[in-house]
């Protein structure tokens, strides 16, 4: 039985990976430090100063604590001046459709994302109300691969983790949700995803019957 769903939200719902792309290459730059999008898919799914680190150690670089705040403050205010300009048309094919499904049928759903600025997203893109429980950044003290945003989720729906599925884009994500227990999809590529219960390249056309059949 599938009583709710979580969601990650970057290039789950929304497209936001790009925006974090450009944004960390414009730090990259900065630091003469060498980024590409394959390492900034290492990044996904981890917090701010978590992928600062990585970026970092991709340059063999030291910085002391108030460096690391100013950087990560920098990247931030860059990605937000992407994400300002964010419309309704930018939620990813299928996920209206599929969220309304998952209401129709009494699926709780909840957004477990790791950005501190997933409500603002929400807002933005006129979101907000159709998740019945949000975690973000800002409520969780442990980063993926920990399952505490998935696990806080679930709490807030009142579901076990063996009945709610996770709907995530990077491996960190899915290795945070396995953990906890929880049953895992997919977004995206079966090269980084294939620990998954299913991949699946997008929400169009996706019902709780196909999900049922999969996961058992």
């Amino acid at each position: 039985m599938i009583e709710a769903c979580i969601f990650d939200l970057d290039g789950v719902i929304v497209d936001t990976a790009k925006y974090h792309f450009l944004a960390w290459k414009r730090l990259a730059d900065f630091l003469d430090i060498p980024f590409s999008e394959e390492d900034n898919e290492k990044m996904k799914g981890i917090s701010r100063v978590a992928s600062l680190e990585k970026l970092l150690t991709l340059g063999n670089k030291k910085f002391n604590e108030s460096d690391k705040t100013k950087f990560c403050h920098c990247k931030n205010e860059w990605y937000l001046q992407y994400v300002n300009e964010m419309t309704r048309d930018e939620i990813l094919p299928g996920v209206i459709p599929f969220m309304e499904h998952l209401r129709l049928n009494n699926v709780k759903t909840a957004l477990g994302s790791a950005s501190k600025n997933a409500r603002h997203i929400l807002e933005l893109t006129h979101l907000t109300d159709d998740f019945d429980a949000i975690v973000d950044g800002n409520d969780v003290v442990k980063s993926k691969p920990d399952p505490e945003v998935f696990t806080k989720g679930a709490n807030l729906l009142c579901t076990a983790a063996a009945h709610t599925v996770v709907f995530e884009d990077s491996a960190k994500g899915i290795d945070a949700a396995i953990s906890g227990g929880f049953l895992t999809v997919g977004i995206g590529l079966e090269e980084h995803l294939g620990h998954a219960n299913i991949v699946i390249q997008t929400f169009e056309g996706l019902t709780l019957n196909f999900l049922k059949t999969h996961l058992n």
